[in-house]
């Protein structure tokens, strides 16, 4: 092992992003990967597949969560934990999710040929429904593994055709209670993903290797809005209750909260509009905007919030319509563990990568795998920052060396006193 660490065969990790990126419900190079799609469920049997030769204990829960566990000498302790998503969002790229999944495998096979011997077992795990595009709330699996949410919030689920999630998993032969996915005390001594940045900074610096310190908090919300519609001719500008009008004047106001929030990290965005009766001749009687609101400090995002919700009451007295608001999800920001981060700094350091540290502004599976256990992500350059686009990549020097970091920290994780 050069430098005392395994070495990635990077052109066979590329291999297999390629291979994967194929199976997708999109014309590539753009890849869709719904959550029980035919697309995911044969990326998962090709991803199954992978973790069979290498060897690995292959099990799927009760939402679909695949754990392939390399067995160490003292099966009994809590096992090391790698991993992320393959689900993949309408016309999105072929890294986001797959470089953690098949990466750890890689640093599996890698810390295998090298010979060496884990004491704790090394597990990947696949998370079902990292994105938000069946039922629109993200981390499906990890948030049930780590009891983020109750088994009757999940039971409520629907996609935008009425399917439940109950309907879905029968669809992927998944058939044990949903009460068996949330994970026991203990199950994991330390999680550590690999994922692009997904933003510019790794790539603007020239610098190969992120470790993440905190990752931001997410959080949505839907707002209604209720006006008077009428004919586009006939009614009179002054006496006008527009809907539209009112969503895009709080559009603005969800801006300008972010901005006065007093934190660098408050992003706030208004990506989902719906209009009715969308006619070009008639003044829209209700629209509904979705805000996704994100910050690393609670303090900061509530403030911004605030100032959201006093903008919509003011607005809504003033162009004299009705404005409802309603959580879709609230959750806290998590901190990377600093014991883990050292390991991970101090195996780049041994390979002579640079390294930043960093925030992650995306959430990821390790937003709620950091309640289960101690955690940070590994993150690697990503071209322009682009992701969740077909134009995404990453280089397969940068995979291959996150990989190999990746690689030496489970090691080091794997010989942690029992």
């Amino acid at each position: 092992m050069s430098a005392g660490l395994p070495e990635i065969d990077g052109a066979l990790l590329q291999k297999r992003i390629d291979e994967l990126s194929l199976i997708t419900e999109a014309e590539p190079p753009a890849v869709t990967r719904v959550l029980f799609s035919d697309a995911d469920l044969r990326g998962r049997d090709y991803v199954a597949g992978l973790c069979q030769r290498a060897g690995l204990s292959l099990r799927v829960d009760a939402v679909g969560n695949m754990f392939a566990r390399w067995v160490g000498s003292a099966p009994e302790a809590p096992a090391v934990a790698t991993g992320s998503h393959i689900d993949a969002i309408p016309n999105a790229g072929k890294f986001d999710g797959v470089v953690g999944v098949l990466g750890g495998i890689s640093a599996i096979e890698a810390l295998q040929k090298a010979g060496f011997k884990p004491r704790r077992s090394i597990e990947v795990v696949v998370f079902t429904a990292e994105e938000p595009t069946r039922f629109g709330i993200g981390c499906l699996g990890s948030r049930m593994l780590a009891g983020a949410l109750s088994l009757d919030e999940a039971r409520a689920l629907r996609d935008p055709e009425g399917q439940s999630l109950e309907d879905l998993r029968r669809r992927a032969d998944l058939t044990e209670p949903l009460e068996t996915v949330a994970l026991p005390e203990n199950f994991y001594s330390a999680f550590v993903e690999l994922h692009i940045e997904q933003g510019p900074l790794l790539e603007k610096e020239n610098i190969p290797i992120g470790i993440v310190q905190a990752i931001a908090g997410p959080s949505a919300y839907r707002v209604k809005i209720a006006g008077e519609g009428g004919h586009a001719g006939a009614l009179l500008m002054p006496g006008r209750q527009d809907a539209s009008l009112a969503a895009a004047e709080l559009a603005l106001a969800v801006e300008k909260a972010a901005l006065a929030s007093g934190s660098p990290d408050t992003v706030a965005t208004t990506g989902k509009w719906e209009i009715f009766p969308n006619a070009i001749n008639s003044v829209p009687c209700d629209a509904m905007l979705e805000i996704d609101l994100r910050d690393t400090c609670l303090e900061t995002r509530e403030r911004a919030l605030m100032l959201m919700r006093e903008a919509s009451v003011e607005i809504a007295a003033r162009r004299g319509v009705e404005i409802k608001w309603e959580e879709i999800n609230c959750d806290p920001p998590a901190d990377g563990d600093p014991r883990t981060i050292t390991i991970t700094e101090n195996v780049a350091l041994q390979l002579d990568l640079a390294t930043k540290r960093m925030v992650s502004r995306a959430y990821h599976d390790s937003l709620f795998m950091a309640r289960v256990c101690p955690t940070t992500m590994i993150f690697i350059p990503c071209r322009n920052g682009y992701s969740h686009r077909p134009e995404e990549h990453s280089d397969p020097a940068h995979i291959a060396a996150g990989a190999r970091v990746l690689a030496g920290t489970l090691a080091r994780l794997s010989h942690e006193p029992l």
